[in-house]
């Protein structure tokens, strides 16, 4: 070996990482948005830029040859995620959002919260009939948010080839809301 010169190890291309422990980057605030809540602060783990992309890498690595034509991302942090998601994956981005957010002709539909109510929409031309599409939101707890964007794309006609998640609250059950569809949780908390 010449002198100066550094002797580094090289991955192998497309080998598989070590995987992070991204519940140590997670903030854990106790009494948010009310008391009694556990609310995991997702923003101590995005602002690691090295996290940031393993958990871009993870995803598109598990969903990477599923022909997806669509990532939809739910209001408003399954947008952190769906679009350099769909970048990666080469599809298309497609937001839910609240209602009198969509400035087209849109579907909405209501539903509950563990904390309240709400409602989100879809533009009608959004999705085609069949178009597959994936499903991508920070968090699952009960499923009422993530179970509402599945009725939406049913009424548009998509073919939904699973739902994402950054975190998932195990003890809460949410994906029995989701009527059978495959779902996949990077991070779970029981």
């Amino acid at each position: 070996m010449k002198k100066g010169r550094r002797m580094t190890k090289r991955r192998a291309r497309g080998a598989v990482r070590p995987k992070m422990d991204y519940k140590a980057l997670i903030r854990e605030v106790p009494d948010f948005p009310k008391p009694g809540i556990l609310f995991y602060d997702i923003t101590t783990l995005l602002k690691d830029a090295r996290a940031f992309r393993a958990i871009l890498d993870e995803l598109a690595a598990r969903y990477r040859g599923r022909k997806i034509d669509k990532i939809v991302g739910i209001e408003s942090r399954g947008f952190i995620l769906g679009g350099p998601l769909s970048d990666r994956l080469k599809a298309g981005f497609v937001p839910v959002r609240k209602p009198g957010k969509l400035p087209a002709d849109s579907f909405e539909v209501k539903y509950n919260l563990e904390y309240g109510s709400n409602s989100l929409a879809i533009h009608r031309d959004a999705v085609q009939m069949g178009e597959r599409v994936l499903v991508v939101d920070d968090l699952l707890a009960t499923g009422g948010t993530a179970a509402a964007t599945v009725h939406l794309l049913r009424q548009l006609g998509a073919n939904i080839v699973g739902l994402a998640f950054l975190v998932e609250l195990t003890s809460l059950k949410g994906r029995d809301k989701l009527d059978g569809c495959p779902v996949h949780s990077l991070i779970s908390y029981s």
